[in-house]
């Protein structure tokens, strides 16, 4: 009975989330939101490398890794050895927690319970533990019942005790064997108690699964024989889009969220990391909230992963914003000096060295591993994703700092022009890095940062940034040539710091617009898409061999444009009804969207082997009967047909169409 009313309490406990868990993305419903995580069981043994990759998504050939699941965390392996001790590593925000509240909802419904008869969660992240405890009085403080028969738990059943979170105790895992008990009722320091658990002095039957960040495994493997280790590398491809599908309810909302995700490339790969999912699906959900469609979202990459950087920050102590502050800039200096050395890993010394080896602070950002050279070890560190290092590369280029900020033993040269100038020339690969500093320098993102973190923006960055963008495509054009944007990075560093007026600044000298064989996401036509609208003197638009990818009409539709107003205007309701029906299907709905911003100074429009479909005949008739100074039209492509073709007439009949040339 008692049994039966403690796996009922557990599964109430741990659907919904225990109180004080340390992240809101921890509190969902486990039924509702829990997706599968990429966990891999490494082969390894205490006397080989047996932290060779764990900790910074190793890719790199090495042992064969093995997928797991919850169910199998614990099951017999490949050559039928059970595991007893099973440590399970992830950064933060990878998706440990809630991996254990699956297995405390699992055994407590039944999934579990032929492997364990009881098993018993110990989060070392958000309780106070007592300072002096047997196992038996661990046993009694999981258990949400005053009489608990902790003799008939403890004799003659197959438990499995969880440590949630083992780095968060902080104490030290050296303890004299002698001092280890062996009886579970013997009352003993609480890091003595917890050390006879993991050395198997005391239940040595007992199953252990220990959750951990990277930079604690060093000194958790002094203490553990005969452990697996396993290793969270977050979702893949077809589980981010299964979560985005859980997180909304709507299945409508669900695939908008996605797509948009999905057609920015940076904040995809970032999706890996299951709690940069859950900030992505937060903040799209309150912009559907508020704006019913994403095709209007201004949510930039940069501003998502603020937030990012927000949730790690949000439960540390604040007492001490300098300390934050300080350890920030060594961050930023440390992350720019690698992307300057094609560098993702750090020495050890690196580390202290900029005085980084703060134990509230480091795990939140870097991930230790130990690398092995020979039969020498040693520590290294790695950002949790590479994109999240050119952020913080990012963030080196535009901090203000002070004298006392800047280590001695190493200055960085912190020169914006120079990034700039060596992207423009080589270096391609500092694209992700350039684009966030565009985001860095918005007002929103100098805002959010200082009432986050404390730290200021310079706003000299803003005005370098401006300048290279005016001046980068002048040395493309000949003398007396109109001044053309050629590139689409271009529009996306625009629409990263998204706003109108630094658009309107940096585009007032071009007039042309010219992409060539180029393929177009959502994200990328959404970029474009801002421009186009703040660019009052662009007058020719060429795209030649550029791909619009396809956007799904029943959930990329935007109820808040109306469909063409002047072509309902007249008669011919039939066609009007094919008109409307069309522009759902069309692929180049954006792009023209954008060409009828009010005060547009269109005058050429060509689009050339785009592969045109007769759903855009719609969209570039009603841009025809409205827009007063298009007067050049030329469409490349043999895929129009004839129904493609009327569409297109019911345009050129309207009175304010002034199209002159039609190619």
């Amino acid at each position: 009975e008692y049994k039966w009313n403690y796996r009922e309490q557990m599964v109430w406990q741990f659907l919904r989330g225990r109180e004080g868990g340390s992240s809101p993305m921890e509190n969902p419903s486990i039924h509702r939101h829990y997706t599968a995580l990429t966990i891999t069981r490494e082969p390894w043994n205490r006397h080989g490398a047996e932290h060779e990759a764990v900790g910074c998504g190793n890719t790199s050939s090495g042992p064969v890794t093995f997928t797991v699941t919850t169910q199998t965390l614990f099951k017999p392996n490949e050559d039928g050895h059970t595991p007893q001790v099973m440590v399970l590593v992830g950064a933060p925000g990878m998706g440990k927690t809630m991996t254990v509240r699956k297995v405390m909802v699992e055994w407590g419904e039944g999934t579990l319970r032929e492997q364990f008869d009881y098993v018993f969660c110990i989060d070392c992240k958000g309780i106070a533990l007592p300072k002096e405890a047997s196992v038996a009085d661990l046993v009694s403080w999981c258990c949400p019942h005053q009489q608990v028969p902790t003799g008939k738990i403890l004799s003659d059943q197959k438990i499995l005790f969880i440590f949630d979170g083992f780095e968060a105790l902080g104490f030290s895992l050296v303890q004299p064997e002698a001092e280890l008990s062996s009886d579970p009722r013997e009352v003993k320091p609480l890091e003595v108690t917890l050390m006879s658990l993991l050395k198997r002095t005391v239940l040595p039957e007992a199953s252990l699964l220990i959750t951990t960040r990277p930079t604690a495994l060093q000194n958790l493997g002094q203490c553990l024989e005969g452990e697996y280790y396993t290793e969270i590398l977050g979702f893949s491809a077809a589980m981010r889009e299964e979560y985005f599908h859980r997180y909304f309810e709507n299945a409508r909302k669900a695939d908008m969220a996605f797509r948009f995700a999905r057609g920015n490339e940076i904040l995809y790969s970032l999706c890996i990391i299951p709690v940069m999912s859950w900030t992505v699906c937060t903040i799209l959900e309150q912009e559907l909230c508020r704006k019913k469609n994403l095709l209007e979202c201004s949510k930039a990459t940069t501003r998502i992963t603020m937030s990012y950087l927000s949730q790690l920050l949000e439960h540390r102590e604040r007492n001490n914003p300098q300390v934050l502050q300080r350890f920030l800039l060594q961050l930023c200096s440390l992350a720019a000096d690698g992307i300057w050395k094609h560098k993702v890993l750090f020495e050890e010394k690196e580390v202290k060295d900029r005085g980084l080896d703060q134990p509230d602070l480091l795990p939140l950002f870097l991930n230790e591993k130990i690398s092995k050279e020979g039969e020498d070890h040693r520590k290294v560190y790695g950002f949790t994703h590479l994109h999240l290092q050119e952020f913080f590369a990012a963030m080196f280029y535009v901090l203000e700092d002070d004298e006392e900020t800047v280590s001695d033993w190493e200055r960085l040269e912190k020169d914006v022009n120079k990034l700039l100038e060596s992207y423009s020339e080589s270096r391609k690969d500092l694209n992700v890095t350039v684009r966030f500093l565009f985001g860095l320098v918005s007002q929103k993102s100098v805002d959010y940062l200082g009432k986050t973190t404390g730290c200021r923006i310079s706003p000299q960055a803003r005005e370098e940034l401006l300048k290279w963008l005016q001046q980068r495509h002048r040395g493309i054009s000949h003398p007396g040539q109109a001044l053309k944007l050629s590139e689409l990075d271009t529009f996306h560093f625009l629409f990263e710091i998204n706003e109108k007026s630094f658009a309107q600044s940096a585009l007032s000298c071009f007039t042309d617009l010219d992409l060539q064989d180029t393929k177009l996401s959502l994200y990328d036509q959404m970029a474009l898409s801002f421009c186009i609208q703040q660019w009052g003197g662009l007058g020719h638009v060429t795209l030649r061999g550029c791909f619009f990818h396809q956007q799904d009409p029943r959930v990329e539709l935007n109820p808040l444009v109306p469909c063409s107003g002047a072509l309902e205007a007249g008669g011919r309701a039939g066609a009007i009804a094919e008109l409307r029906q069309e522009e759902l299907h069309c692929p180049i709905h954006l792009l023209c969207q954008a060409l009828r911003h009010p005060g547009s100074a269109l005058g050429v429009l060509r689009l050339q082997w785009c592969r045109l479909s007769q759903s855009c005949c719609a969209e570039l008739a009603a841009l025809l009967a409205e827009h007063p100074s298009l007067a050049w039209l030329e469409l490349g492509d043999s895929t129009l047909g004839d129904g493609g073709v009327r569409l297109l007439c019911e345009g050129l009949r309207r009175p304010g169409c002034h199209l002159r040339v039609l190619r």
